[in-house]
């Protein structure tokens, strides 16, 4: 019997590949042909491609709509010596894009006096352009252009009023459009539809660096950097905020690992040192669970212009401190997520299709992570609110199945600003409104989510039998990488595995340690580890035959490596999937 602490999980198994792909493609592994499939890749020139880290389609920057107008503007700010300040936001993504548009400026020429970065507070300013901070730039900093990145593209009224007292404007974003784009000189988004650019998916950090690269190419002889020493930045950026590592996100991001592992930026040197990442081998992953949550730690709980310190810094014992101050924010940004989410689900009563929380005690850097632990946890979209004294803040994260972003635009009438995408947004809202908002919400999730079976999908690349598991199949399969969002580490089935011994691990014993055999497979005795993390319930009443959906990895000890199952989920095996 499946232990009742586990969550219940559909498996849906991709379809095979067609016998003319099979047969077109014959030279190509069968199990990574598969996965290739899976992606979408079909065509033999775009999976040579993919394999090899390549992309096919353009990427002049100069398809992206309004480029070549932000590049005039910019010239004319370089030849005139006027003031710029890039206006980022405080998650990795807008950090990364304010450094790297930042470095890229003064490379191409402004004195260092002439462009500087601006990251609004997350508690005194929120997310985005605000009418306050644009003012305090143009009176205080005396700028004649602000350049957003990762931000601004739903900011119709800053935008108008930054025109209204004398700052030109140039927004760069990759959020959702809004009803209308901002009345800005330009706005560069590849998501406009007058945008000829083929990558839709591109990361703020990517479209930061799509103009930089049009700089590069329109003052050839004032480039004083390697714009391929900008690609760590956009590695990190984009793998955090979890763009889609296909098309040419797939193609920035393997680039700019190789430059990332060439350890050129001492901050970077820094943190993979305080995450214990070893230096020439950072992956996706190190990004993704190192790297990246220390950068958000800072504009979580701290500053966002400590990270960017961080990644800007040009000596290491400044960087070893500010890298050790991100860890300590990173440390307190875990405990307090497990503090406020358990204080989230005390909040909610019932069985609601949104699960709602508000309260003075939220930790505004936090609650995106406790809105996400929520709705993991429910499946279900969950929205956690730091209610404030006149208007409070709100950060949504949502399931497949329901697009909070545009269940937000359905409500817009009562926020004063929000954005994001769909399956994670924010919102700013008068305390006034919330009684209205809690209610009409959850009228649109009720709506929309009727009649559906809400349990999450745990979706296969491919079943296969555990005898297939080695080394070859393993090496096969290191193509993919770098893998990420949309392009997960494949997961596979196996069925009927005979478990020869398991033991519960960890400090609470909620994981699980096996040993296991391929059943009857008739090719010979083969045994495979595996761990299961947080399915440690099994072990009071583990089966002989599994079924099992994993991942393959790899263990090292003492200088041994060997190949490890890493279990996504197990079933009590089928009678008729058991031979003996």
């Amino acid at each position: 019997m499946r232990p009742e602490s586990i969550r219940p999980t559909q498996w849906q198994i991709a379809a095979p590949a067609p016998t003319a792909v099979r047969q077109q493609l014959g030279h190509v592994h069968p199990i990574l042909l598969q996965v290739l499939y899976n992606r979408g890749l079909i065509d033999p020139a775009h999976l040579q491609a993919f394999v090899e880290h390549r992309y096919l389609e353009s990427t002049d920057p100069f398809l992206l709509a309004d480029m070549d107008k932000a590049v005039a503007r910019l010239q004319q700010a370089i030849e005139q010596e006027q003031s710029i300040v890039v206006y980022g936001d405080f998650d990795a993504d807008g950090v990364t894009s304010t450094v790297l548009l930042t470095e890229a400026l003064r490379g191409c020429g402004l004195d260092r006096a002439k462009v500087r970065p601006y990251i609004p507070d997350r508690v005194d300013e929120g997310y985005g352009l605000n009418v306050e901070a644009l003012s305090k730039i143009k009176e205080e900093f005396a700028a004649d252009l602000v350049i957003s990145v990762d931000c601004g593209i739903r900011s119709v009224a800053e935008v108008a009023h930054a025109q209204a007292i004398g700052l030109d404007m140039i927004v760069t974003d990759h959020h959702s459009l809004g009803r209308e784009l901002p009345p800005a000189l330009a706005v560069i988004n590849p998501k406009r539809p007058d945008s000829a650019y083929p990558e839709l998916m591109l990361a703020g950090v990517g479209i930061a660096y799509k103009l930089a690269q049009a700089l590069c190419q329109a003052l050839p002889s004032r480039t004083q950097f390697d714009e391929r020493s900008l690609l760590d930045l956009v590695a990190i950026g984009t793998v955090a905020d979890l763009a889609p590592l296909l098309g040419e996100n797939r193609q920035l991001v393997a680039s700019g690992l190789e430059v990332l592992n060439e350890a050129r930026r001492p901050g970077v040197a820094a943190l993979a040192d305080v995450a214990r990442l070893r230096p020439g081998q950072l992956t996706a992953e190190s990004i993704a669970f190192g790297l990246g949550p220390r950068i958000n730690a800072a504009g979580r709980l701290a500053h966002a212009y400590k990270a960017a310190k961080l990644l800007a810094a040009n000596n290491r014992p400044m960087a070893n401190e500010l890298a050790a101050q991100l860890n300590d924010l990173n440390q307190q940004r875990q405990r307090l997520t497990a503090e406020l989410t358990a204080k989230a689900e005390a909040l909610i009563t019932g069985d609601a299709p949104i699960l709602i929380a508000a309260d003075a005690g939220f930790v505004s850097g936090v609650v995106g992570l406790v809105a996400s632990r929520l709705a993991e946890q429910a499946y279900r979209p969950a929205i956690v609110m730091e209610l404030g004294e006149v208007e409070s803040r709100g950060s949504c994260r949502s399931i497949p199945e329901f697009h909070i972003t545009e269940a937000l635009d359905e409500v817009a009438d009562l926020l004063v600003r929000h954005g994001g995408h769909a399956q994670a947004a924010g919102f700013t809202i008068c305390n006034e409104n919330l009684p209205a908002f809690t209610e009409r919400l959850t009228a649109i999730a009720t709506e929309k989510l009727a009649d559906l079976d809400l349990y999450p999908t745990l979706t296969i690349d491919a079943e296969i039998e555990l005898e297939e598991v080695d080394w070859a199949l393993h090496e096969s399969l290191a193509a993919l990488e770098p893998t990420g969002y949309a392009n997960p580490t494949p997961v596979f089935m196996s069925r009927g595995v005979e478990v020869l011994t398991h033991r519960a691990v960890g400090q609470d014993g909620s994981h699980l340690q096996l040993r296991l055999a391929a059943a009857g497979n008739g090719s010979g005795y083969r045994e495979m580890a595996a761990i299961a993390f947080r399915q440690g319930a099994w072990a009071a009443h583990m089966p002989q035959y599994m079924d099992l959906v994993y991942t393959i990895g790899v263990n090292e000890w003492n200088g041994r490596r060997s190949l490890q199952l890493m279990v996504q989920d197990m079933r009590a095996a089928e009678a008729e999937s058991i031979t003996l």
